[in-house]
């Protein structure tokens, strides 16, 4: 099959009609064998039988449905599962995001050799102050962080090489970030094109201003991850051996000038009258602590199942 299109939805009976319609009609005009994958995240306005009726007209159209709502991730997670196209498409279902661009996508990754081409919604239709500058600022770190440098991370229309969904594992809110992780499983050659984008038609958008906050988080997370989660001793072991001998040398330091000035009849104050004494103990203390938590995060490491788990190119 050429192409599997995953489309996460919650919530979005009214434009599902429109959208599949011009997904077969960009597919059947580029003569290219496809399938689209409705992801139903718990929806409660009708949009499950929406995509029956539709599917009833075009047998290209699947629907997976969930209990209840799950979140984006676990949507395009099972989406991914199920997917069998040689390239692996996401796009939004509000209708947002413009099935038309589709075949560029993926002739950038067929003749240009991405791994992944993600879209860049350059003129955005959204809110300047509520949308826009939040969506910049958001941008501006993830770039920084994980040195990918796209306009537009959270952009819901991407293309992929098959492999590339097979090999990642998206989970939590990490939706955002499959860029990150596709590059951190060595896919590392990504695109980006810029893409039309267009005001949303119907409803209303389901992502608050939290979701930049959490975003923040969940980069952190990522990045510590694939930084250090095989090597958790590289980080904490570092931090509890600098914080050690921080409060060490500060200890010590206090302690001769104490004598020092003893020695030589001067006035000084008692070693456990001075606070920068207990700072120091705190800081010993700390040290300690980091260090254990590391010595522990490395038998964790080393008990997973996962340790070994590498992404194998090819072989002859």
């Amino acid at each position: 099959m050429d192409l599997t299109v995953v489309v996460p939805l919650f919530n979005e009976s009214e434009s599902l009609p429109e959208l599949c319609s011009r997904i077969a009609k960009v597919m059947e005009g580029e003569g290219l064998s496809y399938e689209v994958l409705l992801v139903d995240d718990g929806s409660t306005d009708g949009s499950w039988q929406c995509i029956k009726s539709i599917q009833e007209d075009n047998p290209n159209i699947h629907g997976i449905r969930f209990r209840r709502n799950y979140g984006k991730s676990a949507a395009l997670y099972c989406g991914f599962d199920r997917a069998s196209g040689d390239i692996v498409v996401t796009m939004d279902a509000d209708l947002q995001d413009s099935p038309e661009e589709i075949p560029e996508m993926r002739r950038m990754i067929l003749d240009q050799g991405y791994d992944l081409v993600s879209g860049w919604k350059k003129h955005r239709k959204d809110n300047a102050i509520t949308k826009n500058l939040p969506s910049k600022l958001y941008n501006a770190t993830a770039r920084c962080i994980t040195g990918i440098k796209l306009h537009d991370m959270n952009c819901g229309l991407k293309a992929y090489r098959k492999d590339v969904v097979k090999s990642i594992e998206v989970y939590g809110e990490m939706h955002r970030y499959i860029p990150y992780l596709a590059k951190n499983a060595g896919f590392t050659r990504i695109g980006e094109k810029a893409v039309h984008h267009e005001k949303r038609k119907y409803g209303k958008s389901k992502f608050g201003l939290e979701r930049f906050v959490n975003g923040f988080l969940d980069l952190q997370s990522l990045w510590f991850l694939s930084t250090f989660g095989k090597k958790p001793m590289h980080f904490f072991g570092y931090s509890g051996l600098l914080m050690f001998l921080v409060g060490f040398v500060m200890t010590v330091w206090i302690i001769v000038a104490k004598l020092v000035h003893q020695a030589q009849g001067l006035k000084f104050r008692a070693v456990t009258d001075q606070p920068l004494f207990y700072l120091a103990l705190l800081a010993v203390v700390l040290g300690v602590m980091l260090f254990l938590a590391g010595l522990l995060g490395e038998m964790i490491s080393r008990s997973s199942p996962e340790r070994n788990h590498y992404n194998i190119k090819e072989e002859i």
